[in-house]
């Protein structure tokens, strides 16, 4: 509690519940201009159809011209809207009411989700006088505005839902999460509820971020058939989706593929439970159907199975932990020279089927890869770094769900990232034009998918936390990788600490806010969050893992308390006094 300073008002916001909803009013006869431009402010965040009430605010003209769904800007609470001068207008022209707030993010129309460190949103909103609807007076209304919807956090939570879309990575057979927000319930603009708002967002294709890297099965042009705005599942859990004549002529193989990205999309959306999707064609006929089971085959390797977690004990040794359960089990040692403590670690990454791993030696220099199924001799390194300083060296290393490894040196006379192709073949030079700046990459994870990163990078003073998009093309014999447009997640954090991946769109991180603690909590890859994600506390915190299921427990290595885990339902319970570098595969 602070002991001394001065009060200040806090302005409370509610917690974004998704059951609250707002019902637009009306403007009253007569009212004066300071009740309009508030009226307009809380009709933005109703579900009224159309934003039918939030237009009578507005004049004709501006009425028209106004469209709501073309971006969304989000502020950390409700726009203040800041008294006019009333003296600044003498001849009673209108009004100009200043609109300030922090903001911390937009939705542009593709719906995605763009962070922004918080700054200054400064705009305002015009009133003029017109004639009232009986001529025989005049009406306060706006004729000036913001460009679409600006909301509070709390209120776009509470309207505002995400929702992972799926398309198939670049030239590969698994597809990819892209998250974007829709609305929570039926969207005012389309009238369509969320299952159908889901389909048409998925239909428009991936957000402009991920789009180089993936692909739609979906023929260009493709969309569902005009009035559709009402999508169920009949008694056997089948969803039937109308599309135009763009689809009429796609083949099986191709119609199965656009199946199983409806049924990724679709599985997360607790509304509804679809076991299996029909696609149909412009005059209604069957182009073909797919069930949840036959759409396994089109998710990424080893991501659906239950994994272990895995640590370095005090003495360099790999060791497995067995998750069964609410109880810790003892930690049990690994075949191989990793296990047997050959090779002393200082960290390690678990390959996605669990029968290698790949360890970074105790003082950082070289990077090592052995079997982690059958014992084997030690293997020579496959990747050396010349920095003097051990925390200059091989940063924690990270397998993709492809089967290739990747790791960062941190050399300062030559910052390089690294991919191993195999984990046994030559080093690749990754293309990393941002390194040039100056910046340089503490700690990395590559996504189960193989297409996006997560870096936690220094820059100066500040260690931030971004994700790159991960391009592959093949010049001849050699493959050229880069890692391109690099986008910050934790922008209200004012450092990062750890990162691991918890799913296919969702981290968790262990970070500060400006001026406070250190938490650990989930974030969405795009950068969005909401006030349910941060984990219990846990003091000293240097490296976290998570699953890519909510099977298992987070794990953590917490200083102090060594090793610990955080199954659902428990608080953080210890494994091993002493440890470093816990991870799940990948």
């Amino acid at each position: 509690m602070p002991d001394s300073g001065e009060v200040q008002p806090v302005k409370g916001a509610n917690t974004g519940d998704s059951q609250v909803r707002v019902y637009a009013v009306a403007p009253r006869e007569n009212a004066d201009p300071d009740e309009i431009v508030d009226g307009f402010l809380e009709a933005m965040t109703s579900d009224d159809p159309g934003f039918a009430t939030a237009r009578k605010y507005l004049t004709k003209k501006a009425a028209q011209s106004w469209k709501p769904e073309q971006s969304i800007t989000v502020l950390t609470t409700a726009p203040d809207r800041e008294p006019t001068d009333r003296n600044a207008d003498p001849d009673n022209q209108g009004r100009a009411y200043p609109l300030s707030g922090r903001k911390i993010a937009t939705v542009d129309v593709r719906h995605a989700y763009q962070p922004v460190s918080p700054t200054e949103y400064l705009q305002s909103i015009h009133v003029v006088q017109q004639p009232s609807a009986n001529g025989k007076g005049k009406e306060w209304r706006i004729d000036s505005l913001p460009p679409g919807l600006v909301l509070g956090e709390a209120d776009f939570l509470r309207n505002y839902r995400s929702v992972n879309k799926y398309y198939f990575a670049s030239g590969e057979d698994w597809v990819v999460a892209d998250p974007v927000y829709i609305r929570q319930r039926q969207d005012p603009v389309t009238r369509m509820d969320t299952v159908t708002q889901t389909v048409k967002a998925l239909l428009e294709g991936p957000t402009d971020w991920l789009k180089p890297a993936v692909d739609s099965r979906f023929p260009s042009g493709t969309e569902l058939k005009s009035g559709v705005t009402t999508l169920a599942t009949d008694d056997q859990s089948t969803l039937r989706v109308p599309l135009n004549r763009k689809a009429d002529r796609v083949s099986g193989e191709v119609c199965r593929r656009m199946a199983a990205q409806l049924l990724f999309t679709l599985r997360d959306l607790t509304s509804v439970n679809v076991e299996q999707v029909e696609l149909l064609g412009a005059a209604g006929q069957s182009l073909c159907r797919l069930g949840r089971g036959q759409a396994v085959e089109f998710a990424v390797r080893n991501t659906d199975r239950d994994e272990n977690p895995y640590f370095v004990d005090e003495h360099g040794k790999l060791m497995m932990l067995l998750v069964g359960g609410k109880e810790a089990n003892a930690p049990v040692e690994v075949p191989g020279p990793f296990g047997k403590g050959t090779v002393p670690l200082g960290s390690v990454a678990v390959d996605r089927g669990e029968t290698r791993a790949a360890g970074v030696g105790e003082t950082g220099r070289e990077l090592f890869v052995s079997s982690i199924s059958t014992d084997q001799d030690p293997l020579p390194a496959v990747l050396t770094s010349r920095a003097a300083r051990p925390g200059d060296r091989l940063s924690a290393p990270s397998w993709d769900g492809r089967g290739d490894l990747w790791v960062a040196d941190r050399d300062p006379a030559a910052p390089q990232l690294w991919m191993v192709p195999d984990g046994t073949g030559h080093p690749v030079k990754v293309r990393t034009p941002w390194l040039e700046d100056g910046a340089r990459i503490e700690s990395l994870r590559v996504s189960a998918d193989g297409v996006r990163i997560a870096l936690v990078v220094t820059r100066g003073e500040r260690t931030t936390l971004q994700i790159g998009r991960i391009q592959r093309q093949t010049t001849g014999d050699e493959p050229v990788v880069s890692v391109l447009d690099l986008q910050p997640v934790a922008s209200r954090m004012e450092s990062v600490t750890a990162v691991s991946w918890a799913g296919p769109s969702r981290l968790v991180v262990v970070g500060k806010e400006a001026g406070g603690v250190q938490q650990i909590r989930y974030l969405q890859t795009d950068g969005s969050t909401s006030s349910t994600s941060v984990l219990p506390g846990l003091n000293g915190v240097t490296s976290v893992a998570a699953s890519h299921t909510d099977k298992a427990p987070v794990v953590a290595d917490s200083g102090n308390d060594g090793i610990v885990r955080l199954a659902s339902g428990t608080n953080w319970q210890p494994v091993a006094k002493k440890g470093l570098s816990p991870v799940y595969p990948g």
